[in-house]
């Protein structure tokens, strides 16, 4: 059943009660047509909950302008978002149109630095997220009394004399919840083992990010990138305001599981909205995401924290290879991988989930 406006509705309350679903949630294409943008397809869901954003068929179909309540979720880049025609792949190109959004995805054989991998340049975190969907579809079904709102597609990394990726995503909600459940099948549809570096790069911006915003999670190690990272490791999990000047800090962090072999990681501003609370977190699998990566970066105008679970670290395809590290995914194999990210809408949400995944001593609960 459906929550809506304070109360459970049936499929039958429903129907009774509007002549057309996309009245209280659902899915509809637009093309965006400003700037850089212009002749970007984009998909905009709707699911009754508050809960609206973009999935941007043109990039991945990757998650851009996440909004709860009208409240925004995610960071946006100066860029705006960019049309994949615009990819600059050679050095820190990737920057130019990196447009931030709830999700971006970084790969498929690369995330991390620019770098020579042999006679081959890569380009910093990988073409992915500037390529265009093939096969997008998106719809409404019901399931029982349920109303799922969903699109789909597949994106390919591929090439001549190289690699020949196909990521398969498949993105869903249910009407009344503030929810987003990603699913994402990556094959090799060549001949040779292919590198597999995927990444799911999850910008929170303001005012969830915010001076006294939190990291909730069960931390088994922390371990920072470098020697600004070092510095700022005993205060990974708060942020601060806006600071000039500031050297972004990026952590390796070990979670806990549940009995179930999930993660729960959560982003929370108990303060926001006159101590009212507001969060946002991920939940999945770690056997299938088995590193998480925390990007912090209190600059001005580049406020955000990344939330940034994959299969990897974004250290490089050279650096993972040297440390044994690297996936190789072999010819006509593939592998899948579950990300779910949900709204928490007050402090008792927040406090239901710390409840439910950390356990008031520490130790996450089934």
């Amino acid at each position: 059943m459906a929550n809506l406006f304070g109360k459970n509705y049936s499929k039958a309350e429903l129907l009774q009660r509007v002549g057309e679903m996309s009245q209280i949630g659902g899915v509809r294409p637009i093309e965006l047509v400003n700037g850089s943008e212009r002749g970007v397809r984009a998909l905009k869901f709707n699911t009754g909950s508050g809960l609206e954003f973009l999935v941007v068929a043109d990039r991945a179909l990757d998650i851009a302008a996440a909004r709860y309540r009208d409240i925004p979720l995610d960071w946006l880049s100066p860029t705006g978002l960019v049309a994949p025609a615009f990819y600059d792949s050679l050095d820190l190109g990737w920057l130019w149109s990196m447009g931030g959004g709830l999700l971006v995805t970084c790969g498929l054989t690369h995330a991390g630095p620019p770098e020579l991998d042999g006679d081959e340049e890569l380009g910093l975190h990988g073409r992915i997220a500037n390529s265009a969907g093939r096969n997008v579809a998106f719809g409404t079904d019901w399931d029982g009394d349920d109303y799922m709102i969903w699109a789909s597609g597949e994106v390919r990394e591929s090439r001549l004399f190289g690699p020949n990726l196909v990521l398969k995503r498949m993105i869903t909600c249910r009407l009344g919840e503030s929810k987003i459940w990603l699913k994402d099948v990556v094959e090799n549809c060549g001949f040779e083992p292919s590198p597999l570096m995927v990444l799911y790069h999850c910008n929170i911006g303001f005012p969830l990010v915010n001076s006294g915003s939190e990291l909730l999670a069960v931390v088994n190690d922390v371990e920072p990138r470098d020697k600004a990272a070092a510095r700022g490791v005993d205060e990974f999990d708060r942020f601060s305001e806006p600071l000039p000047g500031y050297d972004e800090q990026v952590f390796f962090i070990d979670h806990d599981t549940d009995a179930q072999g999930r993660v729960h990681v959560a982003l929370a501003n108990r303060q926001f909205a006159n101590n009212q609370g507001l969060g946002i977190y991920l939940s999945y699998l770690k056997g299938e995401l088995g590193q998480y990566t925390e990007w912090k970066m209190m600059g001005q105008g580049a406020y955000v924290v990344g939330m940034e679970p994959g299969n990897c670290r974004p250290e490089g395809r050279t650096q993972a290879r040297r440390r044994g590290v690297l996936e190789m995914l072999p010819p006509g194999e593939s592998r899948t991988f579950h990300l779910e990210i949900g709204v928490m809408a007050d402090n008792h949400e927040i406090h239901a989930f710390e409840n439910r995944f950390l356990g008031l001593d520490g130790e996450m609960q089934s």
